[in-house]
């Protein structure tokens, strides 16, 4: 970690012109990435009880922060995935544990490149998710543990998102099981290059130590659902155990959408952070 990296400036959400959030949120504005070369916006949700208590949480980060908290920040304006107000709802009724969701702003044009592993020759795009690896395990979770009260060690760390962010999340939990130990995938964009993360899971030496959720919806694009069938019998040849270190979901009208994706999202966090004793 180095000297240019942290926000310019962090912002109460309830201090936060605008702002339709629910429950405790730190705004970190303009968080400088070395490994990026560029600054990003990244929402911190804080579970309840947090200020007023001495307790060390899990945490989830997650990729298109845009769409998962404030409906007026969403590619699609009014359809985030209210993700604020799952949380607070889940965590009261005691159906998940208390956790720290950090929404990271995706990078606009850069998206598509910093998401996906590889750079696809035939359309001349990709290939930039080494640096955003970096940015994630190098700058911002050692940022983000020095300052919250999180648990850091990879089996309380998860990582996840949806369509090219949940191709992202896979790749980050596969070739990082020592950071990240949970992996929310809904949607994944498995056909990226050629399906070369099915490559890389297929290439695995075996089990790792990573709780995966995985879904897809049946009205999706093409290939959504027949390659999410396809990663998870790997998965499964590899040892992962459904109902146990692999939830998987294939959701009857799914579609590859903000909507869609807010419906599924409280079956995954029960999934991921189930109650602790």
């Amino acid at each position: 970690m180095t000297a240019e990296v942290g926000p310019a400036s962090i912002v109460r959400g309830d201090a936060e012109p605008g702002a339709q959030l629910t429950g405790r949120f730190d705004l970190l504005h303009e968080f400088r990435s070395a490994a990026l070369g560029t600054t990003r916006r990244v929402s911190l949700y804080l579970p309840p009880g947090y200020d007023a208590s001495a307790a060390r949480y899990p945490a989830l980060y997650l990729q298109d922060g845009q769409n998962l908290f404030d409906p007026g920040r969403a590619f699609v304006p009014g359809q985030d995935w209210g993700l604020d107000e799952t949380a607070e709802a889940l965590i009261r009724g005691g159906e998940i544990a208390p956790v720290i969701l950090v929404g990271i702003d995706h990078g606009g044009v850069a998206r598509l490149d910093e998401y996906t592993p590889s750079r696809d020759p035939r359309r001349q795009v990709g290939g930039r998710l080494a640096a955003y690896r970096r940015f994630l395990v190098d700058e911002l979770k050692p940022w983000i543990d020095a300052r919250y009260r999180t648990r850091a060690e990879a089996a309380s760390t998860g990582v996840g998102g949806s369509s090219l962010g949940g191709l992202a999340a896979l790749e980050l939990g596969l070739t990082r099981p020592d950071v990240f130990g949970r992996v929310a995938a809904l949607s994944p964009s498995l056909w990226w290059h050629e399906r070369r993360v099915l490559d890389r899971a297929l290439d695995l030496d075996g089990h790792l130590a990573v709780s995966i959720w995985l879904d897809a919806g049946t009205h999706e694009g093409p290939g959504v659902l027949h390659h999410a069938r396809m990663l998870k019998n790997i998965l499964l040849r590899h040892g992962w155990r459904l109902g146990r270190d692999l939830h998987y979901r294939e959701v009857a009208g799914g579609r590859h959408s903000e909507a869609d994706w807010a419906r599924r999202a409280p079956d995954m966090l029960r999934a991921l952070f189930p109650p602790e004793p």
